[in-house]
């Protein structure tokens, strides 16, 4: 009968001493939004801005090497990741790189072949308690 719960006794408290990672599987939440800006191929001028709808959007758990999972704005731009344990998290998505515009010749500010690679914009958001709701705020992307 003392084994029984000596045995039950370290069981107990190897389960509740495991500190579980960030990831999915929690009771808080992670919102932002997405602005758009839509710019000329040269990113000479500006066409317009407004919320970025329909932008995939990633998370990154922890010190993951890869993204954990992603959602799409709504047509608001915003996007909430639900379910999430306390720790760190990245999210990103991807905008166009308006310092490595490249253009194939030949060469001329409306040139159609004109296009810039894609960059992750970043944000590292922290959760530091259960049920909570953190704001990642606006990331700011470029069309």
């Amino acid at each position: 009968m003392k084994k029984v719960i000596l045995i039950l006794a370290v069981a107990a408290s190897v389960i509740t001493s495991c500190k579980k990672p960030a990831g999915e599987g929690g009771n808080s939440s992670i919102q932002g939004k997405i602005w758009a800006r839509n710019n000329r191929p040269d990113f000479g001028a500006l066409y317009g801005q407004g919320p970025g709808a329909d932008v995939d959007v990633y998370i990154i758990y922890g010190d993951d090497a890869t993204y954990g999972n992603k959602v799409k704005s709504g047509p608001d731009g915003v996007y909430e990741f639900q379910y999430l344990r306390k720790g760190s998290y990245k999210i990103y998505a991807y905008s166009q790189d308006s310092v490595a515009t490249v253009a194939t010749p030949p060469y001329s500010p409306l040139n159609p072949n004109l296009h810039a690679p894609n960059m992750a914009v970043i944000k590292t958001v922290e959760i530091t308690k259960r049920k909570q709701t953190v704001d990642a705020g606006t990331m700011i992307i470029n069309n």
